[in-house]
């Protein structure tokens, strides 16, 4: 005899939802064997539904219930409705059966004693071809897996009939175990069928497939999962979790309850690795709802336990394993699959430039390589070990000054990361990053170049043509470590933040070179953040609502890291001071303000000497040098007018950026170099705007696909041009009186640098005779005066910042009575240094030098140690004083501000790092950004590309290679790029994908790497 079968209908209201609860009576009433009983349960506002004729006539009765509640407990409430010995079909308002489903459910039913559910196939509403769900399992760390989802229906599944578990919308449970198996409300909205069919096999039964059997679902009903990334990765984890408690022998409870925040942990930067950071925060969430949920742990292992008849071993043969896992999500086509753009680095002939740039960079600095430390312009010694170096980059005691306490410049990060690179010797660091400083500009003004042209030869131009830069090689040249960083990161900023909108890991690169960039020149943050803001606008205006999310991410790790400097300058000093140049401030060579500074500006030279041309042939020839760059500014304004014109602007737009940038700072002087007001260095303005310039010129080369000879001519001469422009500079290093030296190791004397070996916090007071009449007085630390130890607290202030030492340096050489040496002592400083002045003494300064010397001689409780290299070094007679150390709220201060700032930097650390997914979502898409519709890519030429080319002259493009070719950006949606994302699951760190562009292939990947919480 057929079972009899009480329908459970679970809608909310709405006009959507009352058309879908329509259709699906609709199918009820059409059904070749009708159920029993139907019983509709309206969460919210039942009044619209009560009205409705075809409800009165199909229900036998509505049951109101709050808007807020859940699909288990609507189940629960039409429960005492359904009389004994019936079977439940649990249905909601979006769940159609197709005619036949309930009498082929009940066929299954009644042919398997056994069984205690019967699951349906679910289907699209709009497409019943594509399955929606068809038979759960689960791992044997208890995480969901849908056995058949998202595939199109050939019948490739219909031979399953057994499986762990089923989605709860359109099952049927047999009316002798429905009291026992009912949806646990603690679940959250997921894998309530999954835990009805884990019971379902514990109490002896079985979950029986019956594929013939359809029904109609959409995605939105109040059975599915929550709609929303994060709601649904909130619901899906706190129901795994509260599983696994459920699930958990009595003994492992407490280890399982004590995992919950670690896991999260975890968890956390597993989502970042796999470029699901809108994953992190419901991670947590479900975490600490899971961990405070004892009653509903309790009812449910209660439940459990009252129905159990079987052990756990009868659920794992239908437990999904790795290895099955695995099999099942791999394509087959690795990260190699549907490759659309090579780098072609080596085939290419970017190899072969790097290698050259590298011959060039040992010609011209060939006695650095037999340089311990680097020496000269704005470069100091680093510290001697690691620990100094990341001690120097935290919030505390800083390495200047008496006891000036507070944030560290975002600079002595990067000093850190650089120092680091050679831990043996931190300082031997910098030799290396001037020696191979023109390679690592060709190798990324290159990989930059990828963005804009598939042509191995025109992306070798830009990397020559960005290594020959004049602000770059001004900055090699004069010792300047700020500058030189500051071009070597830009064209790595420029590659990661132009897809930054396509993919996580792209954006958590580009926030890391931001930051870097930023904090070697915080003067170029006002145009990043313009051109930041420009690049959401653009996305925002392209409906790339997840990409501009993606984006927002970009200056995050640089306010963290900037934060705690800026709240100190505005409390303490002027907003402008925030733009000073970090690191060691020198009063060096750069253009001014004055009318042939500004030319020299306008022409690309951050000095007045244009690129060394005025040393060559005198300053009137000299200043035409500029004339040079003329053939790159001609191919980069004509990039307005080329086919891609938009890249072009946008192009132009970033090089008048940083040309304004490079104006505006010649013009503020917020930095000090012993008294003397230095304008901030124009070059990372110039860099920005040569950045610009290469690209726009790219551009416009690139898109002369009638003119090749045309292309190959513009380029070559722009290059020579460029070339004979750097030459001046290239050589000055072996000029005669070159800025770069052999050191010093140490700014002090031998004797001090040994006594604070090991980075003793041994103070030496530095005073300096003025040309001009004044004494400069300043407090090193340790062994030297160190890069990473400057601090823009300092070098911007213009009063007194920590303990005066000022007054106590003027009274030292006077004639007044008092302690000095006691005074010192309390202070930790135990040596006075008398030092010169590097550009050489006048007489007013060899006049207080005298006297200097025989007032510190007749000083009580000074001994004269020595006249040394670095000048005449006194010592105090009695020990000094350690140091003051931070107190409590000082240290629990610098433990938060680390913590914050390290917590961001590490989450886009995280982000950055590339996955097997992501690499291919890289090669699966173009890497060209702005290319129109109607411009073939460039690939690999053979024998038969060039017998095509010669019968279609003029640009014609195969059919096949119409397939490939990209969109303007500008205009539609963009794929995915490196560390690009597919929708997220548990299961893998596959990133969501964005929208196909129309005329991008399609590339449908569905490989994901397996992922387990340990």
């Amino acid at each position: 005899m057929p079972a009899r079968v009480h329908a459970i209908i679970v809608a909310r209201p709405g006009s959507s939802a009352r058309a879908q609860l329509l259709r699906t009576l609709d199918a009820l009433r059409a059904q070749s064997t009708p159920p029993a009983a139907i019983t509709l349960v309206v969460c919210g506002d039942a009044g619209s539904i009560r009205q409705s004729e075809v409800v009165a006539a199909t229900v036998e009765g509505i049951i109101a219930a709050r808007s807020g509640t859940s699909f288990a407990d609507a189940v629960e409430l039409a429960r005492p409705r359904v009389l004994e010995g019936s079977a439940i079909w649990l249905l909601a308002q979006d769940t159609a059966p197709h005619p036949r489903a309930l009498e082929r459910l009940v066929g299954s039913l009644e042919r398997s004693p056994s069984a205690a559910i019967i699951a349906p196939k679910l289907v699209q509403t709009d497409d019943d071809r594509e399955i929606v769900s068809l038979g759960v399992s689960m791992t044997a760390l208890g995480r969901s897996v849908e056995l058949a989802a998202g595939e199109l229906d050939q019948g490739q599944h219909d031979g399953r009939d057994d499986a762990l578990g089923a989605d709860i919308r359109g099952i049927l449970i047999r009316g002798e175990v429905r009291d026992a198996l009912r949806p646990d409300r603690a679940l959250a909205g997921a894998d309530e069928g999954l835990d009805l069919g884990v019971r379902a096999r514990l109490g002896g039964g079985r979950v029986v497939l019956t594929p013939s059997a359809r029904i109609a679902v959409s995605p939105d009903g109040p059975a599915a999962l929550p709609a929303g990334g994060a709601r649904r990765a909130y619901a899906t984890r706190t129901a795994q979790l509260h599983r696994r408690l459920a699930y958990a022998p009595a003994i492992a409870l407490p280890l399982h309850w004590l995992t919950l925040l670690p896991l999260a942990l975890w968890r956390s930067i597993t989502h970042l690795i796999g470029k699901r950071p809108e994953a992190v925060a419901p991670e947590w969430g479900a975490a600490l709802t899971a961990m405070f949920r004892f009653g509903a742990v309790s009812r449910s292992r209660r439940g459990i336990r009252s129905f159990r008849t079987s052990s756990w071993a009868s659920v794992a043969p239908l437990r999904v394993t790795r290895g099955d896992l695995r099999r099942r999500l791999d394509d087959g086509h690795g990260s190699e699959g549907g490759a659309v753009s090579e780098l072609r680095f080596f085939s290419g002939g970017g190899a072969w430039a790097v290698l050259a740039a590298l011959v060039v960079s040992i010609a011209t600095f060939t006695t650095l390589l037999a340089w311990p430390v680097l020496g000269g312009g704005a470069l100091l010694p680093l510290r001697t070990t690691v620990a100094a170096l990341w001690a120097d980059a935290a919030w505390g005691l800083r390495g200047v000054g008496v006891d000036l306490i507070g944030p560290a410049d975002p600079f002595a990060a990067v000093v850190a990361v650089l120092g680091s690179l050679w831990p043996a010797g931190p300082s031997f660091s910098l030799v290396l990053l001037w020696i191979l400083a023109l390679p690592l500009a060709v190798l990324g003004g290159w990989f930059a170049a990828t963005r804009v042209t598939d042509r191995s030869g025109l992306r070798i131009f830009a990397g020559v043509v960005w290594a020959l830069a004049p602000t770059f090689l001004a900055a090699l040249m004069d010792g300047r470590p700020t500058g030189v960083l500051v071009h070597l990161l830009l064209p790595w900023l420029f590659h990661s933040a132009v897809v930054a909108h396509r993919s996580w890991g792209a954006a958590g690169a580009a926030s890391l070179l931001f930051a870097a960039v930023a904090a070697c020149s915080p003067s170029l943050a006002p145009a990043l953040l313009l051109l930041w803001v420009v690049a959401i606008g653009i996305t925002l205006g392209g409906a790339r609502i997840r990409g501009a999310v993606r984006l927002l991410w970009l200056p995050v790790p640089a306010i963290a890291l900037f934060a705690p400097i800026v709240i100190w300058q505005l409390r303490h000093g002027s907003i402008l001071a925030l733009l000073g140049d970090p690191g060691q401030i020198w009063v060096g060579p750069q253009a001014g303000a004055d009318a042939a500074g500004r030319l020299a500006l306008a022409t690309g030279f951050p000095t007045a000497s244009f690129g060394d041309w005025t040393a060559v042939v005198g300053t009137p020839l000299g200043t035409w040098a500029g004339v040079l760059l003329a053939p790159l500014a001609l191919l980069a304004l004509a990039s307005a007018v080329a086919p891609r014109w938009r890249a072009g602007i946008t192009l132009l737009v970033v090089s008048l950026a940083g040309l304004a940038t490079a104006f505006l700072a010649v013009g503020i002087a917020v930095s000090f170099a012993q008294g003397t007001p230095v304008a901030i260095w124009p070059g990372a303005g110039l860099s920005l705007a040569w950045i610009g310039l290469t690209g726009a010129a790219l551009v416009t080369l690139d898109t002369m696909l009638t003119m090749p000879r045309v292309r190959v001519v513009a380029a070559v001469v722009s290059a020579l041009a460029v070339l004979v422009c750097a030459v001046p500079s290239l050589l000055s290093f072996h000029g005669e009186k070159p800025v770069l030296t052999d050191g010093p190791s140490s700014t002090l004397p031998a004797y001090v640098a040994a006594q604070a070996e090991g980075e003793k916090p041994v103070g030496t007071l530095v005073l300096t005779p003025q040309n001009d009449g004044g004494l400069a007085a300043e407090v090193a630390w340790g062994v030297s005066e160190t890069l990473g130890a400057q601090s823009t607290m300092l070098t911007t202030a213009t009063d007194i910042r920590g303990t005066d030492i000022t007054t106590l340096s003027v009274d030292l050489l006077s004639a007044r009575d008092f302690d000095a040496a006691g005074k010192l002592g309390e202070l930790g400083i135990g040596y006075v240094l008398l030092a010169k002045v590097a550009e050489g003494e006048g007489d007013r300064a060899l006049t207080l030098r005298t006297s200097a010397v025989t007032a510190l001689d007749q000083r009580a409780g000074f001994v004269q140690a020595g006249n040394t290299a670095r000048g005449v070094l006194w010592h105090l007679e009695a020990d000094a004083a350690d140091r003051a150390e931070l107190s409590a709220s000082e240290h629990a201060t610098a433990r938060l501000v680390t913590t914050v700032q390290l917590v961001l930097v590490f989450a886009a650390l995280l982000l950055s790092i590339p996955t097997r997914s992501s690499r291919r979502a890289a090669r699966a898409q173009s890497r060209i950004v702005g290319r129109t519709p109607d411009e073939p890519m460039v690939l690999p030429r053979h024998a038969e590309d060039r017998e095509f080319e010669d019968a279609h002259p003029v640009g014609d493009v195969a059919p096949d290679e119409r397939a490939t070719q990209d969109p303007d950006p500008a205009d539609e949606p963009q794929s995915t790029e490196a560390g690009a994302e597919t929708a997220p699951t548990d299961a893998g760190d596959e990133p969501e994908q964005d929208e196909p562009e129309p005329d991008a292939p399609l590339v449908r990947d569905r490989t994901e790497t397996p992922e387990e919480e340990r």
